[in-house]
């Protein structure tokens, strides 16, 4: 067997594989006489068939067999010795297609070769790390969010109407076709107008309404209502309102802090302050990571896989004309052709990505059975109700597994690298980090 360099350009590399047919009905007598031994056929002892025989009967299947291990074997062997790393599944293609048994085999293998990602000097990278500390008027803001979301209800005075916002307490009855439905009435009932949480139309047409007055609310259920036997249909409430009463946000005490599971005030304060800094710190984090990010691009140079960009590029072009085009479902349109901008933002992701996979593999960053458990328990928050079957899903799908495993490889990658480059902090006002925050999404 031997084989021939006939491409060498660039990342792209092509070989030809000839294997004589010798070797080939080497194998597969070797295949054959391994296997003899348990062989039974009408007219021979176990183990007594004729190799002629048995070549007759299983020949054509092993000598396929035989062919693919074949080359299998040579394209491995190369790839060890070469030390390439394709970029894709190398391309494999029996170049004579009136091969007949008895011919040697001819195979032509191309594929792209992931590039020598060279070694950088990171200490030299400068970033700024924005620091925002949580004031007190921040945490009061997030007192009065709390207690706007906690409210009293107070009586109005009578002869006021309801407004969106207002607490109406009711007497309802629900009728379809005239007929009372399970589950369709209740007494002194507490709606809050614009809750959305009646049936779509209901509370809007209480806007307005005052204490002591007797309606008629129309409305349809969804086509999609969890009781199947009123989902669509139209439907009746003779509603009396009882009450009218006014939002009025809670007072910002120890009783507050208790709704919300902290043991008085000052704990609370405390508990919002550290979740204020905590949410800043991811904040600061994302825009310390685009910088450092912009650095690496400006700093790194190598070929790229042709392969790899171009549909890095076409997966860009796809997903951005989605997000133009929401209201189109699926994958059945037009090819999206890339634009220039698309291709240099996929050159951006390519380079950064293989880099990064390389100071990982260099520096033997591992992401660890805790951390991967930690992130399948997260996603599985997302399906309520189904979390063992997430668990399952992952467990049997690697590539559920590499796109959860990712992104934790990448934030360990970049903190390794923050620790190599020089991390200045600067104190600035939650505004501006917020500006920087918006930048991101700009660019």
């Amino acid at each position: 067997m031997s084989i021939t360099e006939t491409l060498n350009e660039g990342l792209k590399r092509g070989y030809t594989i000839n294997v004589p047919a010798a070797d080939l009905d080497s194998k597969v007598n070797a295949k054959l006489e391994e296997a003899r031994p348990e062989i039974e056929m009408k007219g021979f002892r176990k183990g007594k068939v004729p190799m002629a025989l048995l070549k007759k009967q299983f020949g054509q299947r092993l000598l396929g067999e035989v062919m693919q291990e074949t080359v299998d074997g040579a394209l491995n062997d190369h790839l060890e010795n070469s030390g390439d790393r394709p970029a894709v599944q190398p391309e494999v293609k029996v170049t004579n297609e009136d091969w007949k048994e008895g011919d040697d085999l001819i195979v032509e293998v191309t594929y792209e070769k992931l590039p020598e990602v060279p070694e950088a000097d990171l200490s030299d990278i400068k970033i700024e790390r924005l620091k925002v500390t949580a004031e007190d008027k921040d945490v009061q803001e997030a007192l009065e969010t709390l207690a706007g979301n906690s409210p009293s209800f107070t009586d109005r005075k009578k002869g006021s109407k309801a407004k969106d916002g207002d607490q109406v307490v009711i007497d309802f009855l629900g009728k379809v076709d005239g007929e009372p439905f399970e589950g369709g009435a209740a007494e002194d009932y507490p709606l809050t107008l614009g809750s959305g949480s009646f049936i779509p139309g209901f509370e809007e047409q209480l806007v307005g309404v005052k204490v002591g007055d007797e309606k008629a609310v129309e409305v349809t259920f969804p086509e999609q209502y969890q009781a199947e036997h009123l989902a669509g249909k139209a439907a009746v409430f003779d509603v009396t309102v009882k009450a009218v009463k006014e939002a009025k946000p809670a007072e910002i005490d120890d009783e507050l802090a208790k709704r919300y599971g902290a043991e008085d005030l000052a704990a609370l304060k405390s508990q919002i302050s550290d979740r204020l800094e905590s949410e800043y710190a991811g904040a600061s984090r994302a825009v310390a990571k685009r910088s450092l990010l912009d650095a690496l691009d400006k700093k790194i140079s190598f070929d790229l896989p042709p392969t790899l960009v171009d549909a890095e590029a076409k997966q860009i072009a796809h997903q951005l004309w989605h997000e133009d085009n929401p209201d189109v479902q699926g994958h059945n349109h037009d090819a999206i052709e890339p634009t220039d901008e698309h291709v240099k933002l996929a050159e951006r992701r390519v380079k950064l990505g293989l880099f990064l996979a390389e100071v990982g593999q260099r520096a033997e960053i591992q992401v660890t059975d805790a951390e991967m458990t930690q992130a399948v328990m997260t996603e599985a928050r997302k399906y309520p109700g189904q979390e063992r079957q997430f668990f399952e899903f992952v467990q049997q799908n690697p590539q559920m597994r590499q796109q959860l495993q990712a992104p934790i490889f990448e934030d360990k990658v970049i903190d390794h690298i923050f620790e190599q480059a020089e991390v200045t902090e600067k104190e600035v006002s939650k505004e501006e980090l917020q500006k920087a925050v918006e930048k991101l999404d700009d660019e």
